[in-house]
């Protein structure tokens, strides 16, 4: 008797990350001293990375908003991302590359500001704000093609959370403030159980 697989579907979804401080030239010795471009790092690794995988069915943005020439958008495709580990050194040359604009296997760089991307992907996808006084995000049925907004380590600010909220609704993980990376890990295990 053939064995029988299940095959999971995993739902496609992206993030995107509103860095206020996130240095937008590549003179810097590194990541923490970047703006907090460790944050954005961090959540790299939680958006993408499984044990000895990659998500492929999901996309990254940053939203850097630093100096010297905000805004810098950095989109991260799993799909066509390779030649990544998770660790901080080859994240810190990547980025540096990135952003200054050198190419790198499914990373692209473009002027594109917060404002543009979410009006953009407000087209075709469900919003989810991420927010600690939103709805609880575990109470509803997750769409396909979600894109989920959230800030950096101090929050989105207040007009850029305004300016979502016009596409998507507030969605909360509970009343407790989780680390930005938290929250994308957490969000992957809610999807990953739903598909």
């Amino acid at each position: 008797m053939q064995p029988t697989f299940q095959w999971v579907m995993h739902l496609p979804h992206e993030f995107i990350l509103f860095s206020r401080l996130g240095r937008t030239d590549a003179a810097f010795s590194n990541l923490h001293d970047a703006g907090r471009l460790d944050i954005v790092h961090e959540c790299i690794v939680a958006s993408l990375f499984l044990s000895h995988g990659l998500r492929r069915n999901v996309t990254f943005h940053a939203v850097l908003n630093g100096p010297p020439n905000p805004p810098l958008h950095i989109q991260i495709n799993g799909e066509t991302l390779y030649d990544v580990r998770t660790d901080v050194d080859t994240w810190q040359n990547i980025l540096r590359k990135v952003i200054a604009g050198k190419s790198h296997p499914g990373i692209t760089h473009s002027k594109t500001s917060f404002e543009t991307l979410l009006k953009s992907k407000a087209k075709n996808h469900k919003m989810y704000i991420l927010e600690e006084s939103g709805k609880n995000i575990t109470e509803t049925a997750l769409a396909d093609n979600a894109v989920f907004v959230l800030g950096d380590h101090i929050g989105l600010p207040k007009k850029a959370e305004t300016f979502a909220l016009r596409f998507g609704e507030k969605f909360s993980l509970g009343k407790q403030p989780y680390l930005a990376a938290s929250c994308i890990t957490i969000i992957n295990y809610l999807l990953d159980t739903q598909s």
